[in-house]
């Protein structure tokens, strides 16, 4: 009998778990072979010019992933010129309910003279490569060790949210800035505990660093 309560217990559990992890992205930790303009397997670039590394050992860059063996890098740069990469999700993100995740973050003091210290951010869209939906931003990313980033995803009214974007920027009004961040270890994408906010209940969507 204690047997067959243990394996009801551990059913249980494994079902709660099932329900807690919407979605698990595709190469979630930039793993692939090391080498420039080059975008992961399981991403797409998402603005002109847009040409990641894979990394580290090129480029001047020599961090240590945070997970797995390599990371990516984006950029911005004295043109305006930005990068960004996105990702299809496995389903929907529905509007009134609360998602969230993480996401590994450093910066190379080294890396070919984009050396400076930028900022990422995060759009969700109902199309590839839509920014429908600011799910947030960082401040400055200056550290070289690697900081998890909590992110959560209040899809409002209309469509649900189809896509990821993971955008390199400087400010809200320019890129001209030569610099770079680093993105490792995306988490899987859960819901909330405050599902089902109305509108004027959304929170404000810059992201929370994590200690």
């Amino acid at each position: 009998m204690k047997n067959i309560h243990l394996l009801l217990l551990l059913l249980t559990a494994c079902t709660l778990q099932a329900q807690d992890e919407i979605i698990k992205l595709q190469n979630a930790s930039f793993e692939g072979k090391p080498q420039d303009a080059t975008t992961p397997v399981g991403w797409h670039p998402c603005e002109l010019l847009t040409t990641p590394d894979i990394l580290p050992g090129i480029w001047g860059v020599t961090n240590e992933p945070s997970e797995g063996e390599t990371f990516v890098g984006i950029i911005t740069r004295p043109n305006n010129t930005f990068e960004s990469i996105g990702q299809r999700l496995t389903a929907p993100l529905q509007p009134g309910e609360c998602y969230s995740f993480t996401v590994d973050v450093a910066h190379s003091k080294a890396y070919l003279g984009y050396n400076r210290a930028i900022k990422l951010r995060v759009w969700g869209g109902t199309e590839k490569c839509d920014k429908d939906l600011l799910v947030g931003k960082t401040g400055f990313v200056e550290d070289e060790e690697w900081e998890t980033i909590s992110f959560e995803i209040l899809p409002t009214a209309g469509n649900p949210i189809n896509y990821l974007i993971f955008e390199a920027f400087y400010t809200d009004e320019e890129f001209s800035r030569k610099g770079n961040v680093l993105l490792d270890n995306i988490s899987v994408i859960k819901k909330c505990k405050r599902a089902e906010l109305s509108d004027s209940e959304m929170p404000d969507t810059d992201a929370t660093f994590r200690n």
